[in-house]
C-alpha cells in the first residue's frame, strides 16, 4: 500500500473534495489543493478553502488533525490511490496549490512555481498588489529547486492545463510570533488579503488566452 493510501486511511486525517464551476467548460475550470494541509504546513486548507469558495473554484484537500505531521512527498500524491483526487484533476483544466514552508532568508516570501508560467504571472501580480509588503518570487530560476513544483508527477501538473504551486512562509499565513497576540476570529489582516489576492486571480484567469504550460 502506498503511504499517500495510508495516510488517507487514518482515522482522524479528513479528505475533503468539492467539485464547483459544473456549468463552465472544462478549460475555464480552476481548482485549489492543500493536501499538506491541517497539523502539517498549518492554514494551508483555511487559505486554499477559502479563496475557492469566494472564487466558485474546486477545492481538494488533505487535513491533518494537530499534532500530526506526515509528510508525504508530492510526487507520491496520485489519484491512482483516490478516487477524490482522480476526480478532481477530471474536473479542473488548471489548479493552484497552496503549501507551507519556512527557510532562512525566505521568512517574507512567497514563491511562485509550477509548470504553468503565466498563471504563475497573473496570480503572482494580484499576490503583489494585496501584499505589498512580502517579495512575491515568480522568476522560477530565483526559488530554491526543491519548492518549485515542475515535477511531472506531482499533482499540481496533473491537469491539463498545470497549475501554479504557491509556498507561503508563516508570517502571511498567522503562524509567525508575529501574530502571537491575534485574538480572532477572523483571519489576521495578511492572510485575510492572501485569500483576497488568490479568489481575485482565479476570478479573472481566463484559461487558454495566452497560457503556456511547460510540457
Amino acid at each position: 500500500m502506498s503511504r499517500f493510501r495510508e495516510l488517507l486511511d487514518h482515522p482522524e486525517v479528513e479528505e475533503v473534495c468539492v467539485l464547483r464551476g459544473h456549468e463552465l467548460a472544462r478549460g475555464q475550470r480552476i481548482g485549489f489543493m492543500a493536501y499538506h494541509g491541517g497539523g502539517l504546513e498549518e492554514v494551508t486548507e483555511i487559505v486554499a478553502q477559502a479563496a475557492a469558495e469566494r472564487a466558485g473554484a474546486s477545492y481538494y484537500g488533505v487535513h491533518q488533525p494537530v499534532g500530526m505531521e506526515r509528510h508525504i512527498p508530492s510526487i507520491e500524491v496520485s489519484p491512482s490511490v483516490s478516487e477524490h483526487l482522480h476526480s478532481f484533476i477530471e474536473h479542473v483544466h488548471s489548479v493552484i496549490t497552496i503549501h507551507g514552508f519556512g527557510r532562512m532568508g525566505f521568512f517574507a516570501s512567497l514563491l511562485v512555481g509550477g509548470r504553468h508560467r503565466d498563471l504563475a504571472e497573473h496570480v503572482g501580480g494580484h499576490l503583489r498588489r494585496h501584499l505589498p509588503a512580502y517579495d512575491v518570487i515568480t522568476d522560477i530560476d530565483a526559488i530554491p529547486s526543491d519548492l518549485r513544483g515542475l515535477h511531472p508527477r506531482n499533482p499540481v501538473n496533473l491537469p491539463p492545463g498545470a497549475g501554479v504551486q504557491i509556498e507561503l512562509p508563516p508570517r502571511v499565513r498567522g503562524t509567525s510570533p508575529m501574530w502571537w497576540d491575534w485574538e480572532g476570529p477572523d483571519l489576521n489582516p495578511h492572510t485575510a488579503s492572501l485569500v483576497n489576492a488568490l479568489a481575485e486571480a482565479a476570478g479573472t484567469w481566463v484559461s487558454g488566452a495566452g497560457s503556456s504550460p511547460i510540457r
